[in-house]
């Protein structure tokens, strides 16, 4: 029977890359049935077949490449790609991963940490609306901030307009202190703080003054046309279905919009329909824009957040 036997740098590059996890290995040996055995630094790869050892080799060399780009390969990151060679799409992963993705900001330079968010920016750059879909922590949000900014600072676009709808989670804007700009600040902070990862106070400061950098709640976006603009709508979840038709008939010449939201985090009126369920099914299959699905495997914040989202998949399935 033909084998092939594939060294690693180090026992710990090869777990890695598999995520040590034996249910990983199994998954390959089912897929292109073959037997892969995993010792030290090497892995064997055996199969009757010629062309499932080099599928199998394909996995581990294309995890091996997204691995020297920064990805922190996750059990999702090894499926998708299991997925991917199964079904003939090396050539398309292969430019996922050997095409190093680094934004550049003048704080920091950001590296996607998993397949998921790879293929959510690559999809970001190349199409005009974006629609960034998933769970908390998937990076959804800072990462279209990230690729905001690197377009603002390469001069590609003229300005970057951040919005949010102001939802009354479980408290009453009226009761809360202070006047409008101060009650509707909390719903707001969250872009700051992404922005401050960023910029610095003073760039923050001096771009929002000369307005190039916006942050406004949803509503402020009525009448207007953003032209040449990078335009993001946080929590999108949020939105009536006027609303987001409202927003997405904003975009003007030169300018690109991404909107992100989580499907589980809807807190609008229960006889109120989400604008972002809705947007699903009208907008689905237009050219230009794209849905990006992230899952529970692209949390990239503590690991038992993970696991939180995954357990609530669990109940919701369970008692639907």
């Amino acid at each position: 029977m033909p084998n092939r036997k594939i060294h690693f740098q180090s026992p710990r590059q090869l777990s890695e890359l598999y995520c040590g996890d034996q249910d990983n290995l199994d998954l390959l040996e089912s897929t292109f049935h073959a037997t892969v055995v995993s010792r030290d630094n090497w892995v064997q790869i055996d199969a009757v077949k010629e062309s499932s050892i080099d599928a199998v080799a394909d996995v581990f060399e294309l995890l091996l490449e997204g691995r020297e780009q920064g990805l922190s390969v996750k059990k999702a990151d090894f499926q998708k790609t299991v997925a991917g060679v199964s079904a003939g799409k090396q050539d398309e992963l292969r430019s996922l991963f050997e095409r190093g993705t680094v934004i550049k900001t003048k704080r920091k330079s950001i590296v996607p940490k998993t397949l998921g968010q790879k293929q959510y920016l690559r999809s970001v750059f190349e199409n005009d609306i974006v629609f960034g879909i998933g769970p908390a922590g998937t990076g959804k949000t800072y990462l279209a901030m990230a690729a905001a900014v690197s377009l603002l600072i390469e001069g590609k676009v003229e300005r970057i307009v951040l919005s949010r709808p102001a939802v009354e989670a479980g408290e009453t804007l009226g009761f809360l202190p202070g006047d409008l700009q101060e009650k509707i600040l909390p719903y707001l902070r969250p872009l700051y703080d992404a922005l401050n990862d960023m910029l610095s106070p003073s760039d923050i400061e001096k771009l929002t003054e000369r307005g190039i950098i916006e942050i406004a709640p949803l509503a402020y976006m009525r009448g207007r046309t953003l032209s040449n603009s990078f335009v993001i709508l946080d929590e999108a979840q949020n939105t009536t279905s006027e609303q987001m038709m409202m927003f997405l008939t904003r975009l003007g010449e030169g300018s690109r919009m991404v909107i992100t939201g989580d499907l589980t985090q809807v807190d609008i009126p229960k006889h109120r329909s989400s604008g972002l369920l809705e947007v699903k099914n009208i907008l689905k299959g237009l050219k230009g824009i794209n849905f990006h699905f992230f899952e529970a495997g692209d949390v990239v914040r503590h690991h038992l957040v993970q696991k939180i989202i995954q357990a609530y998949d669990r109940y919701r399935d369970t008692h639907q």
